[in-house]
């Protein structure tokens, strides 16, 4: 499949999960950056983590807000079976309900057409399948009788958000949290890592628009960037952009082919950000372009085809949200710095 040529040129967006308790501070850090996005706050409620909400209206789903605990009943899967092929036919029903998202709603509400592009997010059906289990305590993604239905839910999820987006502005994309794909390529008991490339590839057919993967880990490099014709590549540069650059050849032929590759430069870790500064950080994105470059990749052609973003989410900081807010601040002032540096106007 043909990718689909987006706007580079070094604009700044971000994860979508974020430590804020209250949704107008998010909101406002989200709709701060070039490429906008709607924030999830599992602090602000157990239902906006970003497992719960792909789980709406999923067959024999049991989500335990008291324990903070998504299981799959196997019996209920089998008997909500009749019920959800008659009322799915309905797109609504993959829509996030209000009671899953109300900083979707709220996203939704804004006047959106101002950007050049905005951004929703879903998690990835491997990384869900991994994260649920039965009643046995076994993921869900092993069990053949689930697997197949679990990518075509979640392609209809991602496809409704998709849609949802783009009546409020027509350059919109949902990028796909995979942290699984890190683990994708080990032996699966009873899914074999053939079978689950094979599976995810085909999965990413059927979602509609640019078509994007986010993952903070350090996973099978040469898979992600030449094996799915992803459109945009998500990726912790700051932890991995020494290993990812080893792959020039393949992430040079991404960006000749239309790909967006999303650097994860700022990071979100009090610890981290308190060792950095703009400067610091805009020489190391530099340095490892400049590795591309000494191997005959085009500095104009990577410039056009990056993004800049966080290295990660964080939710785990002791100071609450102050080192993530200083961490939007920092990006928006390394994006600042590269567009005005190499005129990407």
């Amino acid at each position: 499949m043909a990718k689909i040529k987006l706007p580079g040129n070094c604009m700044t967006t971000a994860m979508g999960i974020m430590p804020h308790k209250e949704i107008e501070p998010a909101m406002k850090l989200a709709l701060s950056l070039d490429i906008p996005f709607w924030p999830q706050l599992p602090k602000f409620s157990y239902y906006e983590d970003m497992y719960v909400q792909v789980s709406e209206n999923f067959p024999g789903i049991i989500v335990d807000e008291k324990n903070q605990r998504i299981t799959l009943d196997m019996d209920g899967f089998m008997n909500d079976l009749p019920l959800y092929l008659d009322e799915s036919q309905d797109e609504a029903y993959f829509h996030l309900t209000g009671k899953y998202s109300q900083t979707f709603d709220t996203f939704l509400a804004q006047d959106l057409t101002k950007y050049k592009m905005i951004r929703g997010q879903n998690i990835g059906p491997i990384s869900f399948g991994l994260k649920i289990v039965d009643k046995d305590k076994k993921p869900i993604i092993y069990n053949d009788e689930v697997r197949g239905f679990l990518y075509e839910f979640i392609a209809q999820k991602v496809n409704a958000q998709y849609r949802q987006l783009k009546a409020k502005n027509e350059n919109t994309f949902v990028w796909l949290d995979e942290p699984g794909l890190q683990i994708l390529f080990g032996p699966f008991t009873g899914y074999s890592s053939d079978s689950a490339k094979k599976d995810f590839a085909e999965f990413l057919d059927g979602v509609e628009g640019p078509r994007g993967v986010h993952l903070c880990g350090n996973p099978d490099w040469s898979f992600l960037i030449s094996g799915l014709g992803l459109d945009i590549l998500s990726m912790d540069a700051y932890s991995w952009g020494h290993v990812f650059t080893r792959y020039r050849d393949e992430v040079a032929a991404f960006l000749k082919e239309g790909g967006i590759i999303s650097w994860g430069l700022v990071p979100t870790l009090t610890e981290e950000l308190s060792q950095e500064n703009i400067q610091k950080l805009a020489g190391k994105l530099e340095g490892f372009w400049d590795y591309m470059v000494s191997s005959g990749v085009d500095k104009e052609l990577i410039l056009d085809r990056s993004w800049i973003a966080p290295s990660r989410c964080c939710l785990v900081n002791a100071d609450g949200t102050k080192s993530v807010d200083q961490s939007f601040k920092i990006l928006r002032e390394v994006g600042y710095y590269f567009q005005e540096k190499y005129k990407l106007y």
